[in-house]
């Protein structure tokens, strides 16, 4: 037998949680496949399997949260492939005990043996993945044919059922705004000469109380394990730091132009500035953690923030940027970002970082005030780049007015390290490298 064990995701990862299983015990596996998925704190990924053989046991359970080095299942390596089992048949493991506990006597097979195993009704289980994605799109799973192993339904069913759409139905689910017209009830003409007494017995009747409008609520979803992680970092950070915001503004016209000529987004020369003036400012190249403050002064370990759309964000790092130019940072940039977006990340590559981008900018906002990324103590936040009319002066100190491309710079920093001056120091420092750009 060989273990599958939770692995190490990098120093600061203790634990993991188990997402989705790929195999099920009687399932033949290759050394190096995927048999899990698996969640931490900083990273999904996937495990792959030590060896190849049959899935003999599944000991943690999906949605459990185990220790690193916890056997999550094992593999039989001196099984054979094709040889009998009890899954052979496209049964899962509990459909499998079911059958073994059917009535009929040993070995008596009951109906057409060739035709395909049905699934147990009110039986389905399905992965934390295929929920999830079902929620997001109001996709009731009971109506997804399932591909997989005993009518197992996958992401990739859920997908297809809501890439080729439902049938549609009139939405007359109780969440639904929208009902179907009442019939018209022919309104009865009151008599022009009418007793006093039946006027007063119609008057008398009891009236039937509006119906309130049925509002558009759904009914409410449990985060995703990427949103709860995200949200319990987010308030350690609130609760740990002594969290501040310096907020300068910077003419990023020679940018405009510098970028126009290369092809690049604004975000690598913002980097590259960003790095120039952590190595003269360092006190916020650095984490702090308890109250040991680690400084590093040659070399900068430069996080980008990530959005992966609804499901969150995700914050890899580029080592020693310090060494690349504008045009490196860009191609690391959008290295990260495609990995990241696609699940290829390493647990290394989003651990150890010693200052932090995000950039809303690209999504138009103008001013934000940003969370400290812990254990670091400083995080940028840019802006979108805007015309505006602005008043600027020459050499020889006479005012104009001018329209130039301007943004601002919004930095969250920790006040248990440094102090106001000298974040408002490290900011002025950087917009004069954007302003006087290219840096010298």
């Amino acid at each position: 037998m060989i273990d599958v064990t939770m692995p190490q995701m990098g120093v600061s990862v203790a634990e993991g949680t188990v997402v989705e299983y790929k195999k099920q015990v009687g399932d033949w596996i290759e050394a190096d496949e995927i048999i899990a998925s698996i969640s931490t704190d900083k990273i999904d990924t996937d495990v792959e399997s030590p060896a190849s053989g049959r899935v003999a046991e599944i000991l943690v359970p999906v949605g459990e949260t185990v220790d690193v080095g916890t056997v999550m299942a094992r593999i039989a390596t001196d099984a054979k492939p094709g040889e009998a089992h009890m899954s052979e048949n496209g049964l899962g493991t509990g459909e499998a005990a079911a059958a073994i506990e059917a009535p009929g006597e040993a070995g008596e097979l009951v109906g057409d043996a060739t035709e395909p195993p049905k699934r147990a009704a009110g039986l389905r289980r399905y992965s934390p993945v295929v929920q999830r994605i079902a929620a997001e799109h109001d996709v009731d799973l009971d109506q997804v044919e399932g591909t997989g192993r005993g009518g197992r339904v996958s992401k990739k069913d859920v997908l297809a059922y809501v890439e080729g759409g439902a049938k549609e139905e009139p939405p007359m689910h109780i969440e639904s705004p929208y009902k179907p017209d009442e019939p018209v009830v022919p309104r009865q003409r009151r008599p022009r000469l009418q007793r006093v007494e039946e006027v007063s017995a119609q008057a008398a009747a009891p009236v039937t109380p509006p119906q309130p409008a049925v509002t558009g609520e759904v009914g409410g979803q449990k985060l995703s394990r990427m949103r709860q992680a995200i949200g319990s970092r987010m308030v350690q950070s609130l609760q740990t730091a002594a969290t501040c915001t310096t907020i300068a503004e910077a003419d990023m016209t020679r940018i405009e132009a510098a970028r126009k000529a290369s092809g690049l987004s604004y975000l690598p020369y913002q980097a590259r500035a960003t790095v120039e003036t952590l190595l003269e400012f360092p006190q916020l190249n650095a984490t702090l953690e308890g109250d040991i403050h680690t400084v590093h002064t040659d070399a900068v370990h430069l996080g980008i923030a990530v959005s992966l759309g609804t499901e969150g964000l995700i914050v890899p790092i580029i080592r020693d940027a310090q060494d690349l130019s504008v045009e490196g940072l860009a191609k690391r940039i959008k290295d990260i970002a495609r990995r990241a977006r696609s699940n290829q990340l390493k647990p290394d590559e989003v651990s150890g970082g010693t200052f932090t981008i995000t950039n809303p900018g690209g999504f138009g906002s103008i001013m934000a005030t940003p969370v400290i990324n812990l254990p670091q103590v400083g995080i940028l936040d840019t802006e979108a780049v805007v015309k505006r009319a602005v008043v600027i002066t020459d050499d020889a100190g006479n005012d104009s007015i001018a329209i130039r491309s301007m943004t601002y710079l919004c930095m969250g920093w920790d006040h248990r390290a440094l102090d106001g001056a000298y974040a408002a120091q490290f900011l002025t420092a950087l917009r004069k490298k954007l302003e006087a750009w290219p840096i010298k």
